[in-house]
């Protein structure tokens, strides 16, 4: 597992060196998918880098960018990378700094590892799910040998809301399910703050201890979540659907996240 770790960190990191080139240019090349979300060059340079790295792995990419096979052809694979090589391209359009490089391996469906990297934040998280610890790095030189960076990155854990709660949202995709959800809390007897933040990155603010909870009522995709629920699942978090209260499992047939929370369990 170790391995398949600094696999996906040095993808991120050069993922996010490739997307940084690009982010700094003053045309940023942007066209809409058949959805009519955005896509822009550093979407796909960034998932070739990807790809470069994980598919010598022998396991087979799930990404965003890749030609999405049918369940038939996914079904049967026990192990799989789950990838969004530019988390928030709405974030990076309006060059806030809030997008990330989304990787994760998933085991017989479930998250076993995630890495996110937010690289105008030059911010590294990453966790392995079996090692119940999570870690964050700031990484002012990308180029700090792997192994530094493995040893010098910080255990961040998670802080369990009091009579004040932290409510993360989406920056681009704030609705009112996720209004009526904060409501709710308030008719509780809790005070509420709520926090917005672009892309994965909500998922980091709840596993370093900066938000209590996620609600999303939104549209996402596997590649959005993955990452993100193996760093929150490693300090006690669990991601389940609103409908059922299942937990979050991956390389489904549907592809589309259904409304989901993320809320610590310890």
């Amino acid at each position: 597992m170790k391995n398949h770790l600094r696999t996906a960190i040095e993808a991120s990191i050069a993922a996010g060196r490739e997307i940084m080139k690009i982010y700094e240019q003053k045309d940023l090349q942007v066209e809409l998918k058949e959805d009519d979300s955005p896509l822009t060059i550093a979407d796909r340079r960034a998932n070739d880098i990807i790809n470069e790295f994980l598919i010598p792995s022998g396991i087979p990419v799930i990404s965003e960018e890749n030609i999405q096979l049918s369940f038939e052809e996914r079904k049967s694979w026990q192990r799989c990378w789950i990838v969004d090589p530019l988390d928030g391209t709405k974030e990076f359009i309006k060059r806030n700094g809030e997008f990330t490089v989304n990787i994760a391996l998933v085991f017989e469906g479930n998250p076993v590892l995630g890495v996110i990297y937010a690289p105008a934040l030059k911010s590294l998280y990453f966790a392995e799910v079996s090692e119940s610890k999570a870690y964050q790095i700031t990484l002012e030189n990308e180029d700090l040998d792997l192994d530094l960076i493995l040893t010098n990155s910080t255990q961040i854990f998670p802080q369990q809301a009091g009579s004040e709660i932290k409510v993360v949202g989406s920056r681009s995709h704030m609705n009112q399910a996720t209004l009526d959800f904060i409501e709710k809390l308030k008719e509780e007897g809790k005070e509420v703050v709520v926090l917005s933040k672009g892309s994965s990155l909500k998922f980091c603010l709840l596993a370093e201890g900066a938000a209590h909870v996620y609600p999303r009522f939104g549209p996402t995709m596997e590649w959005d979540t993955a990452a993100g629920q193996a760093i929150c699942e490693a300090v006690g978090f669990t991601c389940r659907w609103a409908a059922s209260g299942e937990r979050i499992t991956y390389n489904r047939e549907n592809l589309k996240n259904d409304h989901f929370s993320v809320v610590y369990e310890g």
